[in-house]
């Protein structure tokens, strides 16, 4: 499973998690400035403090493509996913060394590989600034307007973080508008890759296996951060556990959950089985079909789009998931069951009913108002027909532009003084492009949007300027000069006048289609986010009066911390195990005859006689967790590493919505298989040394 993109999270049996009952052992993703240490205390015996809350924070790491790692040395060694490391090994592979099938071990400091576009983030501080964003939304103000002050306000506060601490700064939203917090971070663009294994071992049992249990990964990655061309000394970073976890032991998961929607009222859940998650899907199987065609082509074809593939695969079996679940009616039943009662609550005070007794239903109306352009605006607003890194580039330069010239507090939030500067990285990174690759998506994308918007769609017409979808992809991807950097620059630097005077096809289908998407994507905004963000706050702060703050809020990218322990469960009636081991990775290969997925590496086969066949491979814990949690750490309560988080089981598709601890489980990589593995397979006794020195 990719956890950088999909959920495996969580039981939340209502649309508010945390609400009233408050959130169950083993339930939540916390923030660092929330942590229900009590339940911990009581639950585990262990006291959380402040200064251990601080060490796992600043040894926590976020990736810029969305996954999680941990410092793990003092020399600022980083540990992820192999899975979260995939687009830094395409990047680093040619024709002839394909580093995502192969592996990488650097040997020495000097052969470890500058990654390009690549940014790890580390969180310094965290402050509450609630009531400055909500000061901003004056009285009198109608929902469009008070969103577009609170973004000015979010805009101005960001803008100012930065210039007065040099970090990286966001403001978060949290409980969907209740809180508003100011994340700063410090970050790192000098990222080089120390190790990976064969995508052979890393994905055992490929597809067939994702989202389940028993597994068999060794889905794990090792890069280092580097300032001023030295390896960065950090003050915080997770010490090596030899010993593992013990099933029943307290254990933490430190990282940056992506996205859950547990907080989402009945009628926004509908909208989401009924609308969004059926396109999603659809556009993700015309996805898969692009690239298992393009890689049937040859070897170098597939490794140029297994990357994707990996990803499209992922993304569609966990949104299915998700889809089942908002059609299974026993969960709805209880979401419903619940929003009602608490809606009965209010409505049954006076004081409570005028404050916040329409919120529910502004948020259905706003609903209900996005259905009619909701296919649209995923299709022009938010590129689904353009489906290639070359559009991407063009918008972004296009609108850097435009915004560049606007103030600051007007600004689309991407494009604010904050953001420019790894916005600008970004365009001006020379990364590898494959033309042909980016040729097919393209046209399939444009043929889907074809299909879905009708051919006679003046959209549809402007875009393919009279020419079948194959032949304008191959007019655009031909004749774009956009997968080269120093021309991207150029024209960045040129401003305006340049992309106004620009001949570029690319560049012009950008400026084509950017009124209709600007003038979609305001309307999203003041009729769905505006009012949403309005109504969520006030579902939030009814439920604040009854419970306080024993609530989490919604993933958000932002570093969460759960709690849990090493925990099997009962499946068709038959008890899983809660550890794997090296001896069942070996039966499992032999079981299959050695095929793909279940192929042992050459290198595993040869060590074989000198592996410690009991050692534990993977195991499942109750963490909550979701996408984006891909490569965050597990450690045990002295900040110890036992465990990498890397995929959920079957039973966890439905955790974006709501978490059931009797079977949801996460699927973490064993300490003490890293150590056996890197030792006695790979020889990288010096990496080993490095993370188990005290």
């Amino acid at each position: 499973m990719n956890l950088k993109t999909i959920a495996t999270a969580a039981l939340a049996a209502s649309f508010f998690v945390g609400a009233v009952p408050a959130a169950r052992a083993d339930e939540g993703m916390w923030t660092f400035s929330n942590v229900p240490r009590a339940d911990i205390k009581k639950s585990f015996g262990f006291q959380v403090t402040d200064p251990w809350l601080d060490k796992v924070r600043l040894a926590s790491v976020r990736f810029n493509n969305g996954g999680s790692g941990s410092f793990i040395s003092a020399d600022g060694l980083v540990m992820t996913n192999h899975h979260v490391a995939s687009d830094a090994l395409d990047k680093l592979s040619t024709p002839d060394r394909n580093l995502y099938k192969e592996g990488f071990l650097a040997r020495t400091r000097a052969d470890e590989a500058k990654v390009p576009d690549l940014e790890l983030n580390v969180l310094m501080s965290i402050e509450d600034v609630t009531d400055r964003v909500n000061a901003a939304a004056t009285a009198g103000l109608d929902a469009s307007a008070a969103n577009a002050a609170r973004r000015a306000a979010i805009s101005e506060i960001e803008k100012e973080s930065v210039a007065s601490t040099g970090l990286r700064s966001e403001v978060v939203v949290l409980y969907q508008g209740g809180k508003y917090s100011l994340h700063r971070y410090k970050k790192y663009t000098d990222v080089r890759l120390v190790f990976a294994p064969e995508f052979d071992i890393a994905f055992f049992g490929g597809d067939p296996d994702n989202f389940t249990f028993p597994r068999y990964c060794f889905d794990i990655a090792l890069f280092r951060v580097y300032e001023n061309d030295a390896a960065v000394k950090v003050p915080s970073y997770f010490k090596w556990s030899r010993k593992g976890a013990k099933a029943g032991e307290l254990a933490f998961v430190s990282g940056h959950p992506g996205s859950t929607q547990r907080l989402n009222t009945i009628a926004h859940l509908e909208f989401l089985r009924d609308e969004d998650l059926p396109l999603s899907l659809k556009m993700l199987e015309r996805s898969i079909d692009v690239a298992k065609r393009y890689g049937a082509l040859g070897e170098e074809q597939e490794r140029q789009s297994h990357d994707d593939l990996f990803g499209y695969q992922n993304s569609y079996k966990a949104l299915k998931g998700r889809l089942e679940g908002l059609r299974d009616e026993s969960i709805l039943a209880r979401k419903r069951a619940f929003e009602a009662d608490v809606r009965a609550k209010v409505s049954a005070d006076k004081r409570m009913k005028d404050a916040y007794g329409d919120a529910w239903d502004s948020i259905a109306k706003a609903r209900d108002s996005f259905r009619s352009y909701a296919l649209r605006r995923k299709m022009i607003d938010s590129a689904g027909a353009f489906n290639t890194s070359l559009f991407s580039y063009a918008r972004l330069i296009v609108r850097l532009a435009a915004e560049s010239a606007k103030p600051n507090a007007e600004r689309l939030r991407e494009y604010s003084d904050a953001a420019r500067g790894p916005l600008e990285e970004r365009i001006f990174t020379q990364v590898p492009v494959h033309p042909v690759y980016e040729e097919a998506k393209l046209a399939d994308s444009l043929a889907v949007a074809a299909e879905l918007l009708g051919a006679s769609d003046a959209t549809v017409k402007l875009v393919l300027d009279g020419k079948s979808p194959a032949e304008r992809a191959r007019e655009l991807v031909q004749g774009t000069k956009l997968g080269d950097a120093a021309y991207r620059k150029s024209l960045v630097e040129g401003g305006s006048a340049a992309i106004a005077a620009s001949t570029d096809p690319m560049i012009k289908l950008a400026i084509a289609v950017d009124e209709e998407s600007r003038s979609l994507r305001k309307r999203y905004e003041d009729e769905v986010v505006g009012p949403e963000r309005a109504a969520y706050a006030k579902i939030s702060k009814a439920i604040f009066e009854v419970e306080g703050e024993k609530l989490y809020p919604d993933a958000t990218f932002t570093l969460r911390l759960s709690y849990g322990k090493v925990a099997g469960y009962t499946e068709g009636g038959k008890p899983v195990a809660p550890f794997t081991t090296i001896s069942g990775a070996f039966a499992r290969s032999a079981a299959a005859g050695d095929k793909d997925p279940y192929r042992m590496p050459d290198k595993w086969t040869k060590a074989k006689e000198r592996l410690k066949m009991s050692t534990p491979f993977n195991f499942v814990s109750t963490h909550d967790i979701i996408g984006g949690n891909s490569g965050s750490p597990v450690i045990n309560k002295n900040a110890e590493i036992v465990g990498l988080v890397f995929d959920g089981n079957i039973q966890s598709l439905v955790g974006a919505f709501i978490y059931d601890g009797t079977q949801n489980r996460s699927v973490s990589v064993d300490s003490r298989l890293i150590l056996e593995a890197l030792s006695k397979v790979y020889g990288a006794k010096e990496i080993v040394a490095e993370i188990t020195r005290r």
